[in-house]
């Protein structure tokens, strides 16, 4: 795939998947009509960081996803490279931390239970995409390199120090 596919892909991807799933659903679940922040400005001021530094996760991912990999995440139009650079060196599943990520900081923004709920149910759909499905296919498709990897970068706790391999 060249560059300039991955990059459109990727960015087409972003809109589709992350942008529903941590934008346009917690938006709808979300109490929009009200005060856009919540009561306690310590919670604002933790929700927006935590957006902010997600969201900058989120596009390094996709970034490297295009540039590394010359694919994008989807399923669909996967990459020719395993991606393991950059903050891939220290979580496996970055982007689903940053989607989770972006979603708790929006319910912190909002004071809304309802986007905690939504982040759980979120959490355990992808968890279980992951092992199902992931897994097994990066496995077959990147052999042993993936199997080192997966080994020494955890999937959902980052490590502190990045994995030099």
């Amino acid at each position: 795939m060249r560059t300039f596919t991955a990059i459109a892909g990727s960015a087409i991807f972003l809109i589709a998947a992350p942008g529903v799933v941590a934008g346009l659903i917690p938006w709808l679940l979300s109490d929009r009509w009200g005060l856009p922040w919540s009561a306690m400005p310590g919670f604002v001021l933790a929700g927006w960081v935590l957006i902010l530094a997600a969201a900058a996760v989120l596009l390094h991912a996709f970034g490297r996803f295009a540039l590394e990999g010359l694919g994008t995440p989807a399923p669909i139009a996967p990459t020719e490279k395993l991606v393991i650079g950059g903050i891939y060196r220290h979580v496996r599943n970055l982007m689903y931390v940053a989607v989770l990520s972006i979603i708790l900081g929006q319910a912190l923004l909002f004071s809304s239970w309802t986007l905690v709920a939504y982040a759980a149910v979120g959490a355990v759909a992808m968890g279980a995409f992951v092992r199902l499905y992931e897994e097994p296919t990066l496995s077959r498709r990147y052999g042993e390199e993936y199997d080192t990897y997966r080994r020494n970068v955890p999937g959902w706790l980052p490590r502190l120090t990045p994995w030099r391999g």
